[in-house]
């Protein structure tokens, strides 16, 4: 049977990396943003999962950025009766694992630091939490290296055993365009770059070699982020 692109997400059937269905299993969920888990979530809830959102992401700048795709994030999560736990706020910290990988482009490895860093707090939290499974927003933009999100959440979970990651494409079985409904339906905020301040800088770049406006910390694009 072939079915529309647009509904294929209602079809989605979640398996464990143990082959065990989601139905009734307690899932972290590390989210990056609002427009990157509403997909995600729904699709978790439709299958019978019992989602935790961990908001772990200092990476962004600066903080008033940070605040509100936070505060967007939770206006969804309430909606859907999902909790949620926020990690601290330490760019500083974010900083020093990055050092030297300022002027790295995006999908380099800057990132690989930074998804390894944002997934391994997270990771973290889930041990102390009784949580067996770790899965993250990230794999579900189209902006993301999915191989480079994965090996860093691979390497999370093997520095904090107890847990497991779950490499799930969370762009596939029409997420994608369920991803963008979501958007629009929802009205989220959507961000035109990544988060930390070098991914503005080159967000802002590209624009002016195109003649665009540059990008402030409220703009947004009308479908799909620029970022995460």
């Amino acid at each position: 049977m072939s079915i529309a692109p647009a509904l294929q997400y209602r079809y989605v059937k979640l398996v464990l990396p143990d082959g065990q269905p989601v139905a009734g299993r307690e899932i972290l969920l590390h989210s990056c943003c609002a427009p990157c888990s509403g997909a995600v979530v729904e699709c978790l809830l439709r299958c019978g999962a019992r989602p935790t959102v961990y908001f772990s992401n200092s990476n962004i700048y600066p903080y008033e950025e940070y605040a509100h795709r936070r505060v967007e994030l939770e206006r969804f999560l309430r909606d859907q009766g999902v909790p949620w736990v926020e990690d601290d706020y330490d760019h500083e910290a974010w900083r020093h694992d990055i050092r030297g990988l300022e002027l790295a482009p995006e999908r380099g490895e800057r990132c690989t630091v930074c998804f390894r860093h944002r997934l391994l707090r997270t990771a973290r939290w889930g041990v102390a939490h009784g949580f067996e499974w770790l899965t993250t927003t990230l794999a579900s933009s189209r902006w993301k290296d999915l191989q480079q999100v994965n090996e860093a959440g691979e390497w999370a979970t093997a520095q904090t055993p107890g847990i497991s990651y779950w490499p799930q494409d969370w762009r596939k079985g029409g997420l994608q365009l369920r991803r963008s409904a979501l958007i629009k339906f929802f009205h989220f905020y959507n961000q035109p770059y990544c988060g930390c301040e070098m991914s503005l800088a080159q967000t802002r770049a590209r624009m002016a070699q195109r003649g665009t406006a540059n990008p402030s910390c409220q703009a947004s694009f009308p479908d799909d982020n620029g970022g995460e």
